[in-house]
């Protein structure tokens, strides 16, 4: 009997542990329905990867090309894109903007559209990706979507002739979707 009752234990336990597993919360997909426009993807894709950049940009007090005085001028991002577990699953880095995974697969984009973030926050983006390097989760994305963007916009300081060339760092996170034709 007591060998019954502690099989059914270790078995109901085994179970309810499969049960556990099994329940765990999937990832979000998604949704560009509280997106503006200009940086929906078009219909006919699918979400293929979902991932946070959570890194740093660069900006470069630089002379204004077109008027007298100076600017805080974008160098470059470098971020880890993490799954919606918290896994690293790649990097993005550039210029020119690069989007690696960890099996070696990347590519770079064209920016297609921006549209307004929360203040203080670097703008909403989609870009057109440019045919993927090397076979991977990179290959057959045909869009990046660039949203819930925290931080990263250029320093407040000033930026004038004494700061020429000076760099900044910029914390920053943005959600990266990656798209590919359905």
């Amino acid at each position: 009997m007591f060998i019954q009752t502690t099989l059914a234990a270790t078995a109901a336990l085994a179970l309810s542990a499969c049960a556990s597993s099994m329940s765990a919360p999937a990832p979000m997909m998604y949704s560009q329905a509280s997106l503006p426009a200009a940086v929906q993807v078009p219909a006919g894709h699918r979400v293929a990867m979902e991932t946070v950049g959570v890194g740093q940009i660069t900006y470069e007090c630089r002379a204004k090309k077109d008027a007298m005085g100076h600017e805080w001028v974008f160098v470059g991002p470098d971020a880890k894109l993490m799954d919606r577990m918290g896994k690293q699953v790649g990097t993005y880095y550039g210029p020119p903007a690069t989007w690696e995974s960890m099996d070696g697969s990347k590519l770079t984009a064209t920016q297609l559209a921006v549209a307004p973030a929360a203040a203080g926050s670097i703008p909403l983006q989609l870009v057109k990706a440019n045919p993927a390097m090397g076979m991977g989760a990179m290959h057959g994305v045909s869009y990046i979507q660039r949203v819930a963007t925290q931080g990263g916009v250029a320093p407040v300081m000033p930026c004038d002739g004494s700061q020429m060339g000076s760099r900044q760092i910029v914390n920053y996170q943005a959600d990266y979707i990656f798209w590919k034709a359905a």
